[in-house]
């Protein structure tokens, strides 16, 4: 097929790898300029309500992390939002009624975690199910296992020491106070870029996601890597479920839905590709950031809950065509 014109070509360059940045900064302005007009006043701009952004992105953007990691290597994981109720409800009663205290509580939320990665990783690598029809299914087993240890009820009474350590604000020279859980969000940001673009579990993971058939006759022990990926991505679950649990002081076994489509829609807006092969970390995070801003505007103007998820998966349908945009574009240079 015949090349694309420089220009068009330049431009299909710049939208994949710099979109999702445009769209923050085109978000960011709307906002600020709307608040004064409809709420009469500059709401969007305070600090109190940018905490808040920074703290809902913060949580969804650990959860995204490990979500580009499963959808990098062509897999999905829709038992994430579930997966968030079990940990928080198990480390909640684990605290109350052990008194294991809130260091033993974090991990009990990590290792639960870890464990429904784990368990998402063998359906899929020794029962060889798809990767939507396991994870579908591990969605409701759960979710169901939530409400069950917690009869249905939330469960609080777990200590404020807890709360104190994982869900407060550290005082930064230059930069003011910055709470405990978007701390957490950036370090594990880092980390993960350098495991992705630095080291051979991340190169892997692209392979994989390539052509996993090539990957695998290249002597690469595909199945070990992939049951390492939905455990990596069940474990940074579990450290959201932790701080989710501190940030609303109770575990609660519906907590968690609906936040696979927000994992998912921050990789597929940051440029993690579908299909497979191809994933950004740093685009999650500002994916991440996008859907904050945007269910906090609608709050903000007092938009129904039901529409904001109706946006979120109108952001993926276009994500994902942008994505298959992008990939035409690139068949034809």
């Amino acid at each position: 097929m015949s090349a694309l014109p420089v220009g068009r070509q330049r431009a299909a360059e710049i939208i994949a790898r710099y979109g999702i940045v445009l769209v923050l900064v085109i978000i960011v302005v709307a906002l600020t300029v709307l608040s004064p007009i409809i709420r009469g006043e500059q709401f969007f701009l305070t600090s109190r309500n940018l905490i808040q952004v920074a703290l809902q992105a913060a949580i969804n953007a650990i959860i995204a992390t490990g979500m580009t990691f499963v959808i990098t290597s062509g897999g999905i994981d829709l038992s994430v939002g579930a997966n968030v109720a079990l940990g928080g409800v198990t480390a909640a009663l684990f605290m109350r009624d052990t008194g294991i205290g809130p260091i033993g509580g974090f991990f009990v939320a990590v290792t639960v975690g870890g464990l429904c990665g784990a368990f998402n990783g063998l359906l899929i690598t020794r029962l060889d199910l798809p990767p939507f029809i396991a994870t579908l299914g591990t969605m409701g087993m759960f979710r169901g296992m939530a409400l069950i240890i917690s009869d249905g009820r939330p469960v609080y009474g777990f200590g404020r020491e807890f709360l104190q350590i994982f869900a407060r604000q550290v005082e930064l020279p230059l930069i003011g106070a910055i709470p405990t859980q978007v701390i957490f969000a950036l370090v594990i940001a880092v980390v993960f870029w350098w495991v992705l673009n630095r080291t051979k579990f991340g190169k892997y993971t692209i392979a994989i996601g390539g052509s996993e058939e090539t990957t695998r006759l290249a002597g690469i022990p595909v199945n070990r890597y992939k049951m390492g990926i939905y455990i990596l991505c069940g474990l940074l679950t579990g450290v959201a479920a932790a701080l989710l649990l501190a940030r609303l002081s109770s575990g609660d076994p519906t907590f968690g839905t609906f936040y696979e489509l927000d994992a998912i829609a921050a990789a597929v807006m940051g440029g993690t590709s579908l299909s497979g092969g191809e994933g950004s970390i740093g685009g999650t995070i500002v994916g991440a950031l996008v859907i904050s801003l945007v269910r906090n505007g609608l709050n903000l103007f007092n938009v129904p809950s039901y529409w904001q998820d109706f946006v979120i998966g109108a952001v993926i349908v276009l994500a994902v065509m942008l994505d298959r945009w992008r990939k035409r574009q690139t068949r034809r240079v």
